[in-house]
């Protein structure tokens, strides 16, 4: 690179920065501002509701070292440019350092690239531009609003239910969306049913399943034990006449490359990973992996992005590598192209690897194992989406017994198209699909037995985290970078809880919720919400100014808090009662939520305070002092493990424990996370020794 000058570039984090200082030349250097670097102060408003709703900016706790050596690398540079993600945040931030480093929001002093590689980053430097300040307006305007929300809202409901609760203009519609949920099905009747199959005789041992459909060329629903037996009287011994056979081709067309939300459902789906796995491993991906002589490098382009577009020159190269690999049959004749949702902002392309040639395979010795499968889902979804149509021969075939119908239908694959590569849940699959012999009109066939089954309507399911994405993005609820936080929020609070995995309303969620819906309908109301959304929109296309978006929501709402603050009922939610007494009250405790999820505490608080945590033993690892249990214990800022007979034994850990013995001490050995995914090491200081995934050794 032809450059002149000594460059400084500022990233988010230090895993982007050292995967981009690989591309440059000695003149750049290139640092991490950590995330943001100001924000609002958490011990007050921080907005002037007088005037113009300025917010009011700190530098966040911890940044003061990193601000302070950003600016001395930034005096000593010729230039600085800011390259943080292309999204309303990341344009916040490089505001946010423009500011600090007083470099002018005029300049040309931004760069923006979608994908961590060598090309997107030289050219995004060949093309600085100037900070989209309304990019940075519509920014604010969310950060003013949310914080408007949550700082007036938050002490009435410390007041009417209980301290320490929060609202969030988000987080509270998507509690509510899983407490209706839960309404209705507390409320759903179920209704019986009854379906009827016959089995037919295809031969000596093989038979086949037709439906009953009707009777008298009349679709008929079966409510009753009694209406099924009719049916069954009826057909008595007669022979199924095959009265019509309808052979058809169906042609089933690939997925869509991933947005954020689709890639966040089907690895909920697929892989069993939370939205806020899902993301962290997408992060590591996005911003490079350590792959064996290559260094750092970013396998998949940014990943919050709402769009389906992808690239010619990606699309191109797909083209080719189906070509070669799979054969001419699987590369339709004309690329395929895919359409967004209406409201999508399409700003970035889809999520795709940055090069086709980095297979799975050939990545996986590189990669954890949290990587490699979302990287595998990310890859083979992409391919997919680029191939020929699935094609499927379907036979549907009517029969007839007394004049009582009864249906089949039997399908295969003719052609397996992208289905070879992805296929999305169960994209070829019918529950009601068959495997049936060769069958032409007239053709008869004797009974073997019929098959009733009494059936009940279904209530709707609880939501899944994938579920919840899905209506989120459905009803313009947030936008890609919200879903994952706005569930972690909520789960977090204790308003929604985890069972396996469905997500189920607290208690307290449905209390928060209910308080919500009298006092607060707008701040719950899906529509309301919604349409929001679509005004910071409007900020961020430079349509409207962000002041006037939160002025007129302003005035409104602060009448309907006054409203709460005097009318709103306090709610009483009543303790789940344990079995353990209390050590210095003996009455008996009860259950709690706190931050690090249930607690014990005693019922009679104020007067006692004790509490107790809620005993986790990690199996099959005892202590290495005392050979005592290990146990999961709870520290004022995060978790740590250590041994039961505490303080007797003053062994702890940071580090989950596991049952692997050190091969080189035969010490314990606990799990690390580092950049490239969770690592197993030896816990003595003298040893460390490192195993890569799969418990090999780490010889690098």
């Amino acid at each position: 690179m032809a450059e002149t000058k000594n460059t400084l570039v500022i990233v988010e984090s230090p895993a982007k920065a050292k995967t981009i200082g690989k591309f440059l030349g000695s003149r750049f250097k290139v640092v991490a501002s950590n995330g943001h670097v100001r924000d609002l102060p958490k011990s007050q408003l921080g907005v002037d509701t007088e005037h113009a709703f300025e917010p009011k900016y700190i530098t966040l706790r911890g940044r003061g070292d990193v601000l302070e050596r950003i600016k001395k690398e930034a005096k000593e540079a010729d230039r600085v440019l800011l390259a943080t993600d292309p999204d309303r945040e990341g344009e916040a931030i490089s505001w946010h350092l423009a500011q600090i480093l007083k470099l002018d929001t005029a300049s040309k002093c931004r760069i923006e690239f979608h994908e961590i590689t060598s090309n997107a980053v030289k050219n995004a430097i060949k093309k600085p531009r100037t900070i989209n300040m309304d990019l940075v307006d519509a920014q604010q305007a969310r950060r003013v609003l949310d914080r408007i929300v949550g700082y007036k809202i938050s002490p009435i409901l410390w007041v009417k239910i209980r301290k320490g609760l929060s609202a969030g203009r988000v987080q509270s519609v998507a509690t509510r969306i899983v407490c209706d949920r839960e309404d209705e099905i507390n409320a759903f009747v179920p209704e019986e049913y009854w379906i009827l199959t016959a089995k037919l005789r295809a031969g000596a041992k093989k038979t086949f399943d037709v439906r009953f459909y009707g009777a008298d060329g009349n679709k008929v629903d079966l409510r009753t034990e009694a209406q099924t037996n009719e049916i069954i009287a009826r057909v008595g011994d007669a022979e199924f006449t095959a009265t019509e056979v309808k052979s058809s081709e169906k042609h089933k067309h690939a997925a869509p490359p991933f947005t954020t939300s689709s890639m966040q459902q089907d690895a909920s789906r697929k892989l069993g990973f939370t939205t806020k796995r899902t993301m962290m491993v997408a992060q590591q991906l996005y911003e490079g992996v350590e792959i064996g002589k290559k260094g750092a490098t970013g396998l998949i382009t940014y990943i919050r992005t709402d769009s389906v577009r992808i690239a010619d020159e990606a699309q191109k190269a797909a083209r080719g590598y189906i070509l070669d690999t799979f054969g001419e049959a699987y590369l339709p004749k004309i690329p395929n192209v895919y359409r967004g949702r209406r409201n999508a902002q399409d700003a970035h392309e889809a999520i795709r690897p940055t090069d086709i040639r980095n297979d799975p395979k050939t990545l996986k010795p590189f990669l954890s194992s949290d990587q490699y499968k979302l990287y595998k889902l990310v890859y083979d979804r992409f391919l997919a989406s680029q191939m020929s149509d699935a094609v499927l021969s379907q036979t549907v075939v009517t029969f007839d017994a007394n004049g009582v119908q009864f249906k089949a239908t039997g399908s295969r694959v003719k052609f397996a198209g992208f289905s070879a590569v992805y296929t999305e849940g169960k994209d070829l699959d019918d529950e009601d699909v068959v495997q049936l012999p060769p069958i032409a009109e007239g053709d008869r066939f004797k009974k073997d037995r019929f098959d009733p089954q009494q059936k009940f309507t279904q209530p709707p399911a609880r939501y899944t985290e994938a579920t919840l994405v899905k209506t989120l993005e459905e009803k313009g609820i947030g936008r890609p970078s919200t879903y994952s936080p706005t569930i972690s929020t909520i789960v977090d609070r204790g308003y929604i809880m985890r069972e396996k995995k469905s997500l189920v309303p607290t208690d307290l969620g449905f209390a928060v919720t209910g308080l919500m819906k009298t006092s607060f309908p707008d701040i719950v109301d899906i529509a309301f919400t919604a349409n929001m959304e679509e005004e910071l929109d409007s900020v961020e296309d430079g349509t409207d100014k962000w002041q006037d978006v939160v002025g007129e929501f302003y005035g409104p709402f602060m009448k309907t808090v006054a409203t709460a603050e005097k009318s709103a009922e306090k709610i009483r939610i009543p303790d789940e009662v344990s079995d353990v007494p209390c050590d210095k009250c003996g009455a008996m405790m009860v259950y709690k939520v706190g931050r690090f999820g249930k607690f014990l505490a005693c019922p009679n608080f104020p007067t006692c305070r004790n509490t107790k945590s809620i005993i986790e033993k990690v199996e099959g690892v005892p202590c290495p002092k005392c050979g005592a249990a290990i146990i999961k214990k709870h520290g004022k800022k995060k978790v740590f493990y250590g041994c039961e007979r505490y303080p007797e034994c003053d062994f702890t850990s940071w580090d989950l424990p596991v049952k692997t013995k050190c091969p080189k001490c035969g010490g314990l050995m606990v799990q690390k996370r580092g950049q490239n995914g969770t690592f197993v090491q030896c816990a003595d200081p003298n040893c460390r020794e490192i195993l890569r995934r799969g418990g090999k050794k780490n010889d690098d």
